[in-house]
């Protein structure tokens, strides 16, 4: 169990600058956004029996979704390439077999014909199954291709219906592939088992779940993650790191995921030249029922496994995601042709799970690399421990110095006045 947390301003300060992406070199790096294909959205409609249920605003579910689907329609953004799949829609009947098969593109991904998307819209009617683990994987296939942004937006009133396919499964499978596609999920007026599974789809791809009970959140809702699908984003690159440094794949700046098992440790190599500073993050999640209690530890260590410096972090299982980093400056050197030193990164972490909790595919993880020029002032406080923090402690320490000496000299004074009377 990871106890104790280090370097916690360095690494704060590195993970906003991260984030804020200023330390990213203006050259191409892995993750970096190519602007070249236009985001795509494919919103899942639950057409199942129970959406004739009226209980949103005086008016059924259904005729909820499709007016929050027209106004939808009318604003999403002309860059966006949007389709509409239905789930539960055409077989009316008992065999479940054949109503687990119930899924179809309403409207295929693409440029948006408002027009025709609405029509297809109205002719929808609440019909059978309840089939969310089928449609997910067809949804992944509507936005297959491409380097632009993915997002699926999943809006059902009832949990999936198609058990043994577990759909939180099969979003963590979809997330395991690394095409960088988000689910969002809605739930209309969900019970506590529906909310339980939607939130376990939307956070195995890092997504959302909102509760919805009126028809304007939902209209709202479904704008605001069609409106996101056209921010630029960073999408991360997928990698495989190994099991020891020497096989470690090498990584340049950028962003990366992996998965990462219980008990695993996973190697990534980078390459330092001297006078450059490396900074790293990671952020492991946990997309299924973890025991509380947990960290995660990332290590620079050299190719010999000398370990350099160390970043770790501790749970307690508020939180799903734990994050932690780490920087490291190589010293300039004389000689201009020295070779770069090859720096591997150790990534650990320690959640545990049931026994019956699936072991994979491993946990996600995203993992941040960037090698810049090191600072030149020592000032630098993240990059050199305590940088102007050792005026503080000098003033500390010969305080205490001089404290010691008055009350050594007092207490002396006190014992020769004692023994005098």
């Amino acid at each position: 169990m990871i106890i104790r947390t280090r370097l916690a301003a360095g690494v704060c300060t590195l993970l906003a600058a991260l984030t804020a992406g200023l330390a990213f070199p203006a050259g191409a790096a892995a993750g970096e956004p190519t602007g070249q294909d236009a985001p795509k959205v494919d919103l899942v409609l639950d057409v199942s029996g129970s959406m004739r249920a009226r209980d949103i605003d005086g008016q059924s579910r259904m005729a909820a979704a499709k007016q929050a689907f027209n106004e939808v329609l009318d604003a999403t953004p002309e860059e966006v390439e949007l389709g509409i799949r239905t789930l539960g829609a055409d077989y009316p009947g008992d065999d479940r077999k054949t109503g687990c098969k119930d899924t179809a593109q309403l409207y295929p991904v693409g440029p948006l014909d408002r027009t025709e998307a609405k029509t297809a819209v109205a002719t929808l009617t609440p019909t059978g199954w309840t089939p969310i683990g089928p449609a997910l994987l067809k949804a992944a296939g509507d936005l297959d291709g491409g380097d632009g942004s993915k997002r699926i937006v999943l809006i059902s009133d009832g949990e999936d219906t198609c058990a043994p396919l577990d759909p939180c499964e099969v979003a963590r499978e979809i997330a395991a592939k690394g095409i960088g596609l988000t689910i969002d999920t809605l739930g209309l007026v969900p019970t506590a088992k529906l909310s339980r599974q939607l939130s376990c789809i939307a956070e195995a791809t890092g997504g959302t779940y909102t509760s919805v009970e009126h028809q304007d959140e939902l209209t709202d809702r479904v704008n605001q993650l069609v409106d996101r699908a056209a921010d630029p984003v960073v999408t991360p690159v997928a990698t495989e790191g190994a099991d020891r440094c020497a096989g470690a794949p090498t990584l340049k700046s950028g962003l990366y995921t992996d998965r990462e098992e219980f008990g695993q440790q996973r190697f990534y190599r980078v390459d330092v030249r001297p006078g450059q500073e490396l900074r790293a993050s990671v952020s492991v999640a946990a997309d299924r029922a973890v025991n509380p209690g947990y960290g995660v530890l990332m290590r620079a260590v050299t190719s010999k496994g000398r370990e350099i410096v160390r970043g770790e972090a501790a749970g307690n299982g508020r939180t799903d995601v734990i994050s932690t980093g780490l920087r490291y400056p190589k010293a300039e050197s004389d000689d201009e042709d020295a070779p770069a030193e090859a720096v591997c990164l150790a990534v650990s972490h320690s959640f545990s799970a049931a026994s019956d909790v699936k072991a994979t595919p491993g946990l996600p993880l995203e993992l941040t690399v960037d090698v810049v020029d090191a600072p030149s002032q020592a000032g630098d406080v993240a990059a050199f421990g305590l940088g102007r923090g050792w005026w503080l402690l000098g003033v500390l320490i010969l305080t205490g110095f001089l404290a010691g000496l008055v009350w050594g000299w007092l207490s002396r004074w006190r014992v020769a006045v004692w023994r005098t009377n």
